[in-house]
């Protein structure tokens, strides 16, 4: 949850539209409002069909529109800050439908530490943190080497886990 603000706030001048989970459609003061009325994508992740043509007409409308998209193909937020491993079907429906994109890998750090107990109480004192890798154009390269190299640049980012 804590990531989404941030991300939003750094990457504001590309206009991201998020790929979340339903549940964080509500409940979340400010980020649930901001996904459900600006233009981010809310999918059920036990209904893998529904999420198909839902990622599609975000990756059209990012294709038309030059913008960007976010989405977390670790899926849910690692309990000991070791990334997990990454889902391919999101991406690949985004790079596919959206060709002139650019893929930007982000590692986050200790993310996991802000909630660790719960949103209550939050891990006060942790320091939450970035490194934005270099953008990957998707027409230069196959899905699969883009996946590979997206995935080992996010997990060496990660650095609290080891």
């Amino acid at each position: 949850m804590y990531d989404i603000v941030a991300m939003i706030w750094y990457f504001r001048r590309f206009h991201c539209k998020f790929v979340s989970k339903k549940e964080l459609g509500s409940g979340i003061p400010s980020v649930s409002y901001n996904l459900r009325h600006g233009g981010s994508v809310l999918i059920d992740r036990k209904d893998p069909k529904q999420a198909i043509p839902v990622i599609k007409g975000l990756s059209e409308y990012i294709e038309k529109n030059t913008r960007s998209a976010v989405i977390f193909p670790e899926g849910t937020r690692s309990k000991t800050g070791k990334p997990k491993e990454f889902a391919q079907s999101g991406l690949k429906i985004l790079c596919k439908y959206a060709p002139s994109a650019y893929v930007v890998p982000v590692s986050i750090n200790n993310s996991w530490k802000m909630v660790r107990f719960g949103f209550f109480p939050v891990g006060l004192g942790n320091r939450l943190s970035f490194t934005v890798h270099k953008a990957m154009a998707v027409k230069d390269y196959n899905f699969e080497d883009l996946m590979k190299m997206t995935e080992k640049l996010v997990v060496e980012g990660v650095n609290e886990y080891k």
